[in-house]
């Protein structure tokens, strides 16, 4: 993925950010997994694979952190729920991948994909327990009972609407008449996690009840834009084409290449030829054509305007908060493309 200069360097700002802030709450998380005795070999090495090799989650932690002390709080405080919370969003992870059939990841073989569906469902059971019995023991660790209740209300409200998007993106698939609305709806929905973790975190942190409310908004915000720019990345690179036209559901870029009526019909010849990278390369070009990739870069852009009113509210760590949002964008995705090719 080829980078500008001033992208980049925020995104290294922010890596060192999430290192620094979420390092901490990583390690707790993997002694709690780790320790546990587990006699069945496969569930143990899938869940050392999951710790040590696949997974290093600092950044929902990071998140946790950084807007605890935007309104005012302790960010030591969010260690332990940061632990609880990525082990939690691991196991969810786990059983996403199930669910979309997933093998691969960048250049990792999934826990699903390495060790098969029945041991990848185990492992992810282990992980979200593990995180519930942390996040209950985080009352010995300066969190109230009361806190803890309300922490584990929004958790439970969280997998709720998660499982509600995967349910509502299933009849997604293979479907070439899904609208820009309702994909929209279901990114919303499976945005749910990250405000989740900026609505919790502004608890701990003591905010007031608009500043919770403004930065839980932030992160439902933050989440779609995560959403959103993975699923851009996909529709880039040929191979993760393949794989959302064959297993999964098309990425919105082609949803909205598809309301262009002077291209649908071509769009949709092309979607039923790609089963290579050459056709995969060629469908990306022709919905850039279609102005599709346009059309998410413009609505990502929105997003972003949206969640930096938000953070308004926030009495310190404006410039953080504001680097993540600026960090989902994807300025040059027309690089992606080839120059000669590509509109614009």
């Amino acid at each position: 993925m080829k980078k500008n200069s001033s992208q980049e360097q925020i995104m290294e700002d922010i890596q060192k950010l999430f290192e620094e802030r979420g390092k901490k709450a990583l390690e707790i998380a993997q002694k709690a997994v780790l320790d546990e005795k587990i006699e069945a070999k496969q569930v143990r090495d899938a869940l050392k694979y999951f710790m040590n090799e696949y997974w290093h989650d600092v950044t929902r932690p990071a998140i946790l952190s950084l807007v605890c002390e935007s309104v005012g709080g302790d960010p030591e405080k969010t260690t332990p729920i940061g632990a609880s919370l990525a082990l939690i969003s691991g196991g969810i992870d786990i059983h996403d991948d199930i669910v979309d059939e997933s093998e691969k990841k960048g250049d990792k073989p999934t826990v699903y994909g390495k060790f098969g569906k029945n041991i990848a469902l185990l492992a992810g059971d282990a992980l979200m327990l593990q995180g519930y019995t942390i996040l209950y023991n985080a009352v010995e660790k300066g969190i109230s009972a009361e806190q803890v209740a309300r922490i584990s209300s929004i958790i439970k409200r969280t997998f709720f609407e998660l499982g509600d998007a995967e349910a509502l993106e299933l009849p997604f698939r293979g479907r070439f008449d899904v609208t820009p609305e309702d994909y929209l709806h279901v990114v919303r929905k499976k945005a749910a996690d990250v405000e989740a973790y900026t609505r919790i975190s502004a608890i701990v942190g003591g905010g007031t009840d608009t500043e919770i409310e403004a930065l839980g908004e932030y992160g439902r915000i933050l989440g779609m834009l995560v959403i959103l720019r993975d699923d851009m990345i996909d529709m880039l690179d040929p191979e993760e084409t393949i794989h959302r036209i064959q297993k999964e559901h098309l990425s919105l870029a082609i949803v909205y290449a598809l309301q262009n009526p002077q291209m649908k019909a071509l769009v949709t010849d092309i979607l039923k030829q790609t089963k290579d990278s050459k056709t995969a390369e060629k469908l990306s070009l022709i919905v850039d054509e279609a102005g599709g990739f346009s059309k998410v870069h413009d609505y990502m852009l929105e997003l972003a305007n949206a969640g930096n009113n938000k953070i308004d509210i926030a009495k310190y760590n404006k410039n953080y908060l504001a680097s993540l949002i600026q960090g989902m964008l994807l300025p040059n995705w027309r690089s992606y493309l080839t120059p000669e090719h590509s509109n614009g």
